[in-house]
């Protein structure tokens, strides 16, 4: 288990997000996934997301990633697709034949070390001490 540290925080927050292109197309392809992997590790450097993993499909995007307690996970999802979407359309002709980069949607879910179940028999025992 790997904690990170923030000035009044220890945490270990951790989220896999997915999102897609407008219309899922498969324009991910060729130098874009090169130039997309590198934006997407500046951004979140510039905004201090630890980049855990990232993988490019033709038609969709997987990011494994933490961020501070302060940072929402909307927050995080809005900041990498906004950023990212402006970089591409502006490098890749290509992009601009969608009305918008990315699609609305997105898929984000926590990822932790501990169950459910361990961290409501921790809470349980507390009781008796």
């Amino acid at each position: 288990m790997e904690y990170k540290l923030s000035n009044h925080a220890c945490f270990n927050i951790n989220y896999h997000i997915v999102f897609c292109p407008k219309r899922r197309k498969k324009i991910l392809i060729g130098d874009i996934v090169r130039s997309l992997e590198n934006k997407i590790k500046s951004i979140c450097e510039e905004n201090n997301i630890i980049l855990e993993k990232i993988s490019v499909m033709p038609d969709h995007v997987h990011l494994f990633v933490s961020a501070k307690p302060t940072m929402t996970p909307h927050l995080i999802v809005k900041t990498i697709k906004g950023a990212s979407a402006r970089y591409l359309r502006d490098k890749y002709p290509a992009t601009k034949k969608l009305p918008c980069m990315w699609s609305p949607a997105y898929y984000i879910g926590t990822v932790g070390c501990v169950s459910e179940s361990v961290v409501k028999k921790y809470i349980e025992n507390q009781k008796g001490k």
